[in-house]
């Protein structure tokens, strides 16, 4: 693979980095130079994998336990990753649930377990992230498609936590400005992965609202946050950018 981002010596986290979307960031980051600690829940095997493919490019990497639900493990994770690589330049805030279910059927702990994660989790590992990155740094959040366009019932609350990610997005940027540290969003839309697989139940429903009639791969949207970790991206923040086969068009 020709390398087209330089992240040499960039010290990255990437949250929820065990699978998906995650892991797929993860291990393109440490192609293009980053070393990379990633966070997982349950998934340890996963997470020592995916660790020991990013050390097989010669890059450093830490698998760290941290449930972004938890408000001090969301925090207290970045701090361990920033000690563990010797600093942090990246963030990307990936870890997140994605309950979908209809609205009378939700309970006040869903609307908590997701909020906490989506919301909160993001949110507080932004705050610690700033407050240790020297100036120039990024903070990449995934959101999702159902942010400009929701396709039918069942998405209430997945929709609302991605939206609020939105406004910490931009909210962030401009916060931020003064240090040179960009803050963005990308979108997924459907993307293949173990939570949403290409020839899963629902994925002929999916892949027809989009204009390109396929699923994306985490691959493709790890391209996205690798170009706005890198040195091109400088005077680029506040901004969302859709990789969803044209979904939202």
């Amino acid at each position: 693979m020709t390398s087209r981002v330089n992240l040499n010596g960039k010290k990255v986290l990437v949250t929820g980095g065990s699978r998906g979307i995650g892991a797929a960031t993860a291990r393109r980051l440490a192609q293009e130079g980053a070393d990379v600690a990633l966070t997982y829940v349950n998934g340890k095997d996963a997470a020592e994998a995916v660790a020991r493919d990013i050390e097989a490019l010669g890059r450093r990497a830490v698998a760290l336990r941290a449930d972004s639900a938890d408000a001090a493990e969301a925090a207290d994770a970045v701090r361990l990753a920033a000690e563990e690589l010797g600093g942090l330049d990246v963030l990307v805030n990936n870890a997140a649930v994605g309950l979908m279910a209809p609205l009378d059927s939700l309970s006040t702990a869903d609307v908590d377990q997701v909020l906490a994660v989506n919301v909160r989790g993001a949110f507080l590992a932004a705050r610690s992230a700033a407050a240790l990155m020297a100036d120039g740094g990024r903070i990449i959040t995934i959101g999702s498609c159902v942010t400009a366009r929701v396709p039918g019932p069942g998405a209430t609350l997945y929709a609302m936590s991605k939206s609020a990610v939105v406004g910490l997005t931009k909210a962030l940027a401009r916060e931020l400005a003064e240090r040179g540290i960009t803050a963005n969003v990308v979108h997924p839309g459907p993307t293949d992965t173990d939570m949403n697989p290409a020839d899963g139940p629902y994925a002929d429903g999916q892949a027809a609202m989009t204009s390109l009639g396929r699923f994306g791969t985490a691959d493709e949207v790890a391209s996205m946050v690798t170009f706005l970790a890198g040195p091109e991206a400088e005077y680029v923040t506040g901004a969302e950018f859709s990789v969803d086969g044209g979904y939202a068009a």
